[in-house]
């Protein structure tokens, strides 16, 4: 072996890749980026990086960026961002993952928060097991509550019916999104990332969940402002998949439906029969076929 090809092969060997990719996105969201930033300035695991996405923001976003890269190029976690006109928020979604060097990937965005500063660092041990997905519970902080409420996730055999957790919650191994050549759908609006998510789990074959919350997440975002438009993308991406049979993925969108309207317009009704919905959906859930 010639010594420039020893060279190689020990620069290769010795490189090292962080555990964690944080991938933020963000357009003219200053304040909402700053919260973000101090989470995970916060932590106490170091073995990340963190990545941003601005669509081109007209507010302080970039001369923020632009200052933290200048005083970030001595500290031990990297931090790269991009600023420039994209398709949106999941064409910018494709662009960090195109950019990330970790072995897991974590969508954190502008304004929303990991739990506490300790996330990263309990969530580490759970790394080194190699799983291809991890998901955690959530805190959702609303604006007429002082402190945030925990969300606890569901079962991810129950993608079927949904999100079974908020997606800043979610950590999907790297190289398992390369090998399978997965990216977020430019197809829909607002439920891109139930569909990554769900195509995600079809291949996955080593899942681990952490009983905990990973992340707080900012309720009253475009998901929630319009929910029907996200219950009719879910149904053509079930019916897509051929996740469930026709007659199931109907039921789905019709409970979801009475499901949203009942919280919206009559929360105490919905809260007194919560736990005898979750009783009657699990007679009807059915665990999605796993992709070979």
């Amino acid at each position: 072996m010639s010594n420039s090809q020893s060279k190689q092969t020990t620069i290769y060997e010795t490189r090292h890749f962080p555990l964690f990719s944080i991938i933020t996105i963000t357009l003219n969201n200053y304040q909402g980026l700053k919260k973000t930033f101090k989470s995970l300035k916060n932590q106490s695991y170091s073995d990340f990086e963190w990545l941003v996405i601005d669509g081109k923001s007209s507010d302080e976003t970039v001369e923020f960026l632009r200052k933290h890269r200048s005083s970030t190029r001595a500290d031990t976690n990297p931090f790269r961002f991009v600023s420039q006109a994209d398709e949106g928020i999941y064409d910018a979604m494709n662009t960090g993952i195109d950019m990330a060097r970790g072995h897991y990937l974590l969508f954190l965005n502008a304004g929303d928060a990991l739990a506490n500063n300790k996330v990263l660092e309990e969530l580490a041990p759970l790394c080194e097991k190699a799983p291809d997905f991890i998901y955690g519970d959530a805190l959702e902080k609303y604006k007429n509550r002082r402190k945030p409420v925990i969300k606890p996730a569901e079962s991810h055999d129950d993608i079927a019916w949904g999100m079974f957790t908020h997606h800043q919650a979610m950590l999907y191994r790297r190289h398992k999104v390369r090998d399978i050549r997965l990216r977020y759908s430019m197809r829909y609006a607002i439920s891109s990332d139930y569909d990554f998510t769900a195509r995600f789990l079809l291949k996955a074959q080593k899942i681990e969940r952490i009983n905990r919350p990973v992340c707080i997440f900012e309720m009253g975002g475009i998901s929630q402002q319009q929910a029907w438009l996200g219950r009719k993308e879910q149904y053509i991406i079930r019916e897509e998949l051929e996740m469930v049979p026709i007659a199931q993925n109907l039921w789905i969108l019709l409970m979801q439906s009475i499901s949203w309207y009942m919280k919206a317009y009559c929360p105490w009704l919905y809260d007194a029969l919560k736990p005898a919905g979750k009783q009657l959906l699990k007679g009807k859930k059915q665990t999605p076929k796993r992709l070979e």
